[in-house]
This record gives C-alpha cells, sequence and structure tokens, in this order.
C-alpha cells in the first residue's frame, strides 16, 4: 500500500454514514453500562429490593454480554453480519423499554440480562460490517473516530446519568436508548448491508457451551477477585473459565467441521501479534484504572474531587488522540503507531516507581500522555488485526479481538490485586506490575512489523 495515496484517499461519506450507524450501538452499550452503576441506590430505594439483589442489574448485564459475545460469529455466518447487528440492536432497545417498565428487581434483572445478550453479539457484528464495507486503508481513520464517539461514553455518562436522575428517575436513563436506538434501526434499514448468509452453517453446540460457560467464569472470577478479597471461590471460578476455555481451545483446533470460533486465524503471525497487543493494552488499561484511584486517594492522600480529575485527565488524552491514531494508522501502518503507543505507556508508569509524589498538574499532563499512549496502541492493533484477515473471517475476528481484550482487561486486574495483597499495599510493587505489561506489549506490538507493508 502506497503511503501518500493512502493519506490522501478520501472517505466516500456513504461509508462515513455505515460507521456512524453500526457505532451507534457500541456508543449506547458504553453509555448504559455506564449510567446504570450510578441507578443502583436509586433503584434499590424505588424498588424496596437489597443491595445484593440489585447489583445484578449491573452483574447480570456484564455476564450475559460475555455469555452471548461467541455467538456473534456464528450468527453472521448464518444470517449475515449486517442483519445479526440490526436485529441484535433492536434486542436492546426492546431490552431498555423493559427496564424502563419494570415493575420488580426480577423483571429489571431479566431485561438487562436481554440487553447484555444482545450487546454482546451488537458490538463485534457492527465491528464486521463496519471491517466489511470499507477498504483497509481507511479503517484507521473509520475506527479512531468511531473510537472516539465510543469513548465519549463513559466520560459523558456520570454527567449525564447524574443529570437524568435529577430530573426524572432511574427509568429515564432506560428511556434515553429508546429515540437513538430507533433512529439507528432506521438508518440502519437504508444504509447497512445485510451481508452474506450461509444457511448450512452448522452450530458447533460443544464449543458453545464451554465458551458461554467458561468465558462469564473467568470473567466473573477475575472480577470477583479485583474487586473483592482474594477467596477460594473467586480462584476457583476463575481456575475452571480459563481451563474451560483451554478446552475449547484444544478442541477447536481437532473439529472437522467449522467450530463456533475460528482460531485458525491465530496461525496469522501479524493477527496473532495484534489481538495479543489488544489483550495487553486492554490489562494495562484496567490495571491502572483499579490502581490509580487506589494510589491517588490512599497512598497519596489527594480527595475524591481531585482523583475524579485526574481521571479525567486519563480519558481525555485518550479521546483527543484517537482521530489522530486512526490518520497515522492509514498513513504509516497500524504496527508503527501501535509500537509508540506501548512506549508511550511504558515511559509513562516509569514515573510512579520513584518514591514520593507528583504534584496533580504534572500528574494530569502524565496521564494525558498515558491515555493518548493507550489509545495509540490499542486502536492501531484493532486495526491491524482487522487488516490482515478476508472480509469472510471479519465476524470470527472482531470476536477474538473482543474476547482476548476482555480477558486481558479481567486478568490485568488480578495481576494489580494480587502484586498488592502479597506485598502489603505497595505500589511501588503495583507500578511494577504495570510497567511489566507495558514491556510485554512492546513486544507483542513488535511482532505486529512486518517487511512487506499491510
Amino acid at each position: 500500500m502506497n503511503k501518500s495515496a493512502a493519506s490522501l484517499t478520501p472517505i466516500p461519506p456513504r461509508i462515513w454514514k455505515i460507521a456512524a450507524v453500526a457505532g451507534a450501538g457500541a456508543f449506547m452499550a458504553m453509555l448504559d453500562s455506564t449510567v446504570a452503576n450510578l441507578a443502583l441506590d436509586a433503584i434499590r430505594d424505588d424498588l424496596n429490593s437489597p443491595l445484593a439483589t440489585i447489583q445484578w442489574v449491573v452483574t447480570g448485564y456484564l455476564i450475559a454480554l460475555a455469555v452471548s459475545l461467541p455467538l456473534a460469529a456464528w450468527l453472521g455466518h448464518r444470517f449475515g453480519y449486517g442483519r445479526v447487528w440490526w436485529w441484535s440492536l433492536a434486542g436492546f432497545v426492546g431490552g431498555s423499554v423493559v427496564c424502563a417498565l419494570a415493575p420488580d428487581p426480577g423483571s429489571l434483572i431479566a431485561a438487562r440480562f436481554l440487553q447484555g445478550l444482545a450487546a454482546g453479539i451488537m458490538v463485534p457484528a457492527g465491528q464486521a460490517v463496519i471491517g466489511a464495507t470499507a477498504k483497509r486503508h481507511q479503517l484507521g481513520r473509520l475506527m479512531g473516530t468511531l473510537g472516539l464517539v465510543i469513548a465519549l461514553g463513559p466520560a459523558l455518562g456520570p454527567g449525564l446519568g447524574g443529570a437524568l436522575l435529577e430530573m426524572t428517575s432511574w427509568r429515564g436513563l432506560f428511556w434515553l436508548n429508546v429515540p437513538v436506538g430507533l433512529l439507528a434501526l432506521l438508518a440502519g434499514r437504508r444504509l447497512i448491508p445485510s451481508g452474506e448468509r450461509d444457511p448450512r452453517r452448522t452450530l458447533d453446540w460443544p464449543g458453545l457451551i464451554l465458551l458461554m460457560l467458561g468465558l462469564p467464569a473467568a470473567l466473573y472470577g477475575a472480577t470477583r477477585l479485583g474487586t473483592e478479597k482474594i477467596d477460594a471461590p473467586a480462584i476457583t471460578t476463575l481456575v475452571v473459565g480459563l481451563t474451560l476455555i483451554l478446552v475449547f481451545t484444544l478442541s477447536a483446533t481437532r473439529k472437522q467441521r467449522p467450530p463456533i470460533l475460528d482460531l485458525r486465524l491465530l496461525a496469522i503471525r501479524r493477527f496473532r501479534a495484534a489481538s495479543a497487543t489488544c489483550g495487553l493494552t486492554g490489562a494495562n488499561l484496567y490495571a491502572g484504572l483499579l490502581l490509580l484511584p487506589l494510589y491517588f486517594q490512599t497512598g497519596s492522600g489527594f480527595d475524591a474531587t481531585t482523583t475524579g480529575l485526574l481521571l479525567l485527565a486519563l480519558g481525555l488524552g485518550s479521546a483527543l488522540i484517537l482521530p489522530i491514531a486512526g490518520a497515522l494508522t492509514d498513513r504509516h501502518g497500524p504496527a508503527a503507531v501501535s509500537l509508540a503507543g506501548v512506549a508511550l505507556l511504558a515511559l509513562t508508569t516509569l514515573p510512579f516507581l520513584a518514591t514520593g509524589t507528583l504534584p496533580p498538574n504534572a500528574l494530569a499532563v502524565l496521564l494525558i500522555l498515558r491515555g493518548a499512549g493507550l489509545a495509540l496502541a490499542q486502536m492501531p492493533a484493532m486495526t491491524g488485526a482487522y487488516m490482515v484477515v478476508s472480509t469472510r473471517q471479519m465476524g470470527d475476528a472482531t470476536t477474538l479481538v473482543n474476547i482476548v481484550q476482555r480477558i486481558g482487561g479481567a486478568l490485568g486486574a488480578i495481576t494489580v490485586v494480587v502484586v498488592l495483597t502479597k506485598t502489603g499495599d505497595s505500589y511501588q510493587w503495583a507500578f511494577a506490575g504495570l510497567l511489566v505489561l507495558a514491556l510485554l506489549n512492546v513486544l507483542s506490538a513488535l511482532g505486529m512489523l512486518s517487511r512487506r507493508k499491510i
């Protein structure tokens, strides 16, 4: 691919519209997961239910998302990714309506589970639509701009959710999805290509069951270890989940018929390296999101407001650089940009190894740079993974990358917890663990390099 040609080739407006409509669902899924956390107390009071029950409004959504994620690739092959995206978005909007009207905790949790099932299919299906529609040298700009929009979900969620809670009630948070979702559904009917379908594609039931049990078990076990004390049930759940995923991996490579997820993609060196980079960047992201607030408040004595502003700087750094990262990816290729990002990630971890605390202004600059490093590392790596597969393999590729990102994030969080527990809450050792993750990220990004331009 010619560098200058790639940088000068405009993206047709129709492709931008397809990306915007396909990305609307991902934006809603991110926004919804954020605002639901804010509403737990209000829901508990209104429905007169204990927090132990109401927390399943959040937990059930996350588990359902992990359960349905492995189905996305098979459904896309069987029915066409455009159709799957449309119907999963319709399911998400329908789940939002049921959430808003829920008369009791049971129906609300069930509706949230439906939302999670739909989101787990909708996000990779939307990415597959974009990857199959756009040209390879357009993916960087599209994914960068789309990433900016999706990143606004967690950033806008707390403020928007708080305002809605003040003006209406927790039900208004779910009604918010309905007009946005209906507009996306109407636009999708006209813009989103249905995609090719294969009616003869059979479902790999054993593989599906292994992943539908293993993936949520691993994520739940890691999440519990990251948010609660380290105990036998959490460790057992994590080990069982990872074991089931390993069994699926071994069996999928030996099947005669198509498995639920085509792991042969991992034989492609640059896809394997790009996926590993996405997973390790996810580990860096979630490990940092767990460690930094603890360090600022407990280790440095900052109040909640200062801590919140510092974390906002981290998100701001990612959001500002994403469109630039997309343009750089299309111009120079994903490997070089991702390598620069992971190097920046490692460099911005080093100052935290020193004793003493930097002033808030210096920390804000450091976190803006760290946020930029995360964006420069992950988005080009994701784009690089999609660049090296065929259109027909795109659905398996998007599903695999999403699974690797989630597992990486969970394992990154537990890495921090284990280090803090074993070292008596030594933040220097925890940041050293973060640096090791960043250096591993450098090695995976090096694997994306090729003598031939993608």
